[in-house]
């Protein structure tokens, strides 16, 4: 089993025992997923905590172990949606692989979506 398949298949299992346990059955996906877009975004604002972005403040030293559980937090909640809105991992490996592939020609010039590419002489985006 692959890595990104063995992610999945922990996140399934905490994902029904904290279902079973916490008396989470029957919540709808848009729901759970609106309840798990809200705790990824609670992780985010943790991982901003970390990382000094608060220009207004003292910076403190960088933590690479703490900075890495906050990232490892928003996996979990991002396999979580995955995983409740029927996407497998190799739906999101396949999926992913196609999106990186356009990304590449958009910033190329070869997508049909246009205003992403790079002017090559001067390193600088289309728009300026």
């Amino acid at each position: 089993m692959d890595k990104l398949d063995s992610i999945f298949e922990l996140q399934k299992g905490f994902q029904d025992k904290l279902k079973r346990e916490r008396n989470l059955d029957g919540i709808p996906m848009e729901q759970w997923l609106q309840k798990q877009t809200l705790a990824m975004v609670s992780e985010l604002a943790e991982l901003l905590e970390e990382v000094n972005f608060k220009w207004w403040k003292n910076p403190h030293e960088l933590s690479p172990e703490r900075i890495h559980e906050e990232l490892s937090d928003i996996l979990h909640f991002f396999v979580s949606m995955c995983i409740e809105s029927g996407m497998t991992a190799d739906d999101l490996y396949r999926v992913y692989v196609g999106k990186n592939k356009e990304n590449h020609m958009r910033q190329d010039g070869t997508s049909q979506k246009h205003g992403y590419e790079v002017h090559q002489e001067t390193g600088e985006s289309a728009s300026h």
